[in-house]
């Protein structure tokens, strides 16, 4: 199912929308979180347990971007949202069907196995589009779409609140809010199905869009072979680490730190501080990644793994005497967190140019996968065996700060090691491909 070839005079402004209506769509699943207390309520389920759906389907997202990345190539942004439309929306209408039964299994698989293939599928679907409409501004394009992603939440979280106050939050009240959800969201996702669109040309330049790209290019079975994507697959999966350890605990973590003292944060405010760590990581996905179009890649993530182990020092060493400088330095990181997801694109780009980036992106995105046990695990982990050690406040994550620290070193390391790739991975332009075809001809 590929998408119409765009028409001559059509806007290529009109492809980040219909990215934006993809991703706004799948970013529910940052809004979790506001189904937690209700499910655990209504069907007796523990926070664990309550949490697996959200974890199978970050699970499932890394793993179906990295296995659906060359299908998304191959057969077209249309296909790909097409797949994820259905996958996301009937996942929320099994999820439906487990809560009105009391059936949490069908939850975990609708939401989570289901509804987790539409995440990863339908986050890689307009990349390599976005990066062939914009080879000018490649950042700003895929930042554009990928910030649709951190801002969902903003979107889904009082939305989902509102109707669950409304229907009730027993099982069929959650039942009816995740069927809403389910059509809701495939509506408006068709949106972006209807209107994308591939160039018949590169802007600016003569041809067709079948013609072969231009410039060094590698396929994707050949990028797992080279030590540029194993560096960055590290560099995303420090960054994430770093990220998610703030995120997934960020009430608890803002109320302990300033527990002891004379100021207390109430419930209210920690929930205000987690919108305010959602606005971060939705503005860092456009703004930094449309600064890297101006610096470059690897600059840009100098300033995320290096600033972002110098925040971590601050919290560390003075989060617990100044709530302005806690505040401050946890959107910086969270501000790098997302845009750390949507520059890799690019740097994606530039190292391995736009012949099956969407599908590099794909495998590339098991490093969220990865981070997204790792650093709820590191946070959650120590702040536990410290608890139980009679400690509390903020020396609850003095040793998670260190040990993230340490991760955005690693990070750091890896970025800096990034170099061209090496031509014998390219993709053998037409000419070259021709000439290698005589030589072996004439060896023969």
């Amino acid at each position: 199912m590929s998408p119409p070839v765009a028409p001559p005079g059509w806007s290529r402004w009109l492809v980040p929308p219909a990215a934006l209506s993809v991703h706004l769509s799948i970013g529910q699943a940052y809004a979790w979180s506001v189904f937690k207390p209700p499910l655990e309520s209504a069907l007796g389920l523990s926070g664990t347990q309550s949490a697996l759906p959200f974890q199978l389907g970050i699970v499932m997202l890394g793993l179906s971007a990295a296995f659906g990345g060359t299908l998304v190539e191959r057969n077209g942004p249309r296909w790909a949202m097409t797949v994820a439309l259905v996958c996301f929306s009937s996942g929320f209408l099994l999820s439906a069907l487990g809560a009105a039964t009391e059936r949490y299994w069908l939850i975990v698989l609708g939401y989570g196995f289901v509804g987790g293939i539409g995440l990863g599928i339908g986050y890689i679907s307009p990349v390599s589009t976005l990066i062939k409409w914009f080879p000018d501004r490649p950042g700003m394009a895929t930042g554009i779409a990928i910030m649709g992603f951190g801002g969902g939440a903003l979107i889904a979280s009082p939305w989902s609140a509102q109707m669950l106050q409304s229907f009730g939050a027993d099982s069929s009240g959650i039942a009816l809010a995740f069927l809403v959800h389910g059509f809701s969201y495939a509506a408006f996702m068709l949106l972006g199905v209807l209107l994308v669109r591939v160039p018949r040309q590169a802007p600016g330049a003569r041809g067709t869009a079948r013609q072969a790209p231009t410039g060094p290019q590698v396929s994707a079975n050949q990028a797992l072979r080279t030590p540029q994507f194993w560096l960055l697959w590290i560099v995303l999966c420090m960054n994430v680490t770093a990220g998610i350890g703030i995120l997934e605990k960020a009430a608890p973590m803002i109320t302990d730190f300033f527990a002891d003292t004379s100021t207390p944060v109430s419930v209210t405010a920690a929930a205000g501080f987690v919108a305010l760590l959602s606005a971060a990581n939705m503005a860092g996905r456009i703004g930094w990644s449309s600064t890297s179009d101006l610096i470059g890649r690897k600059n840009i993530y100098r300033v995320y793994l290096g600033v972002g182990a110098l925040m971590y020092a601050f919290i560390a060493l003075f989060g617990d005497s100044s709530k302005p400088l806690f505040i401050l330095c946890a959107l910086v990181i969270l501000s790098f967190y997302g845009g750390g997801f949507a520059t890799v694109p690019a740097y994606l780009k530039d190292l391995f140019g736009t012949y099956q980036v969407g599908a590099i992106h794909g495998r590339l995105l098991t490093a969220w996968s990865t981070a997204g046990v790792l650093g709820p695990l590191i946070v959650n982990w120590i702040a536990d065996r410290q608890e139980e050690a009679g400690r509390h406040g903020a020396s609850l994550y003095g040793l998670s700060f260190v040990i993230m620290i340490g991760l955005l070193a690693v990070g750091f390391v890896a970025n800096e090691l990034v170099r061209p790739v090496d031509p014998r991975h390219h993709v053998p332009q037409p000419k070259e491909a021709d000439r290698v075809q005589r030589q072996q001809s004439e060896s023969a």
